[in-house]
């Protein structure tokens, strides 16, 4: 699975990338107003960063609006992935920038049904919403995958880009059902790294070696 950063902060990505544990980044106009960073700038230094797609959401609801707006976009780098939402128009968009050769991320998906249109768009990814689904009662996961089965039954190429994962076990059950990537906030990312034995069991062996008197260095 390819883990993508949903943020717009430097520093954060920097770390993350230092690891190897980016391979893309995300991005959406709420995260660039935290960032307090002008977007062209911003995602022009995430993209000298990092090596992998960086999305960047345009912000007009028309299609051809949008379409100015991801190749204004597309212009800043040539790991930018367009990113649009899943509306009739922005289907639109998805097909004439995925038709000129640019990567598209389409967004805000909620439905099966969604999934599929963008696929047949031409989209580079389709990103459902884990996280919103689960706040309204409905399962995010199951979304995942019902979209890996359609998607894998027609063999369409689209990447299944699981976004709004809020829990480690949100990146757990990705994993295991299949999907291609997923983008989650640095928190989350670190957080994989927790688990209360391997801190129990550190401590038990800390202590055991202060009992020994010796150094390593």
């Amino acid at each position: 699975m390819k883990f993508f950063v949903d943020t717009a902060e430097i520093d954060a990505i920097a770390e993350l990338n230092d690891l190897g544990m980016v391979d893309g980044v995300t991005t959406n106009p709420s995260l660039i107003l935290k960032s307090g960073r002008d977007i062209l700038e911003v995602t022009r230094e995430i993209c000298d960063l990092v090596d992998g797609p960086v999305s960047a959401e345009v912000v007009a609801t028309e299609a051809e609006a949008m379409i100015a707006e991801g190749r204004r976009l597309a212009g800043i780098a040539d790991n930018i992935a367009v990113k649009v939402p899943l509306t009739w128009d922005g289907l639109k968009a998805c097909k004439v920038l995925s038709g000129e050769g640019q990567m598209v991320n389409v967004t805000l998906c909620f439905s099966v049904n969604q999934a599929l249109l963008a696929a047949k768009a031409g989209a580079t990814f389709i990103s459902p919403f884990i996280g919103r689904l689960d706040d309204i009662n409905l399962d995010g996961m199951e979304l995942i995958a019902d979209i890996r089965t359609v998607y894998d039954n027609y063999g369409f190429e689209t990447e299944i880009l699981a976004a709004s994962i809020r829990s480690v076990n949100h990146v757990a059950e990705a994993a295991r059902i299949g999907a291609d990537v997923m983008t989650a906030p640095p928190a989350v990312i670190k957080a994989l790294a927790n688990h209360p034995l391997t801190d129990k069991g550190l401590e038990a062996f800390l202590a055991d070696w202060a009992k020994t008197g010796q150094k390593i260095l």
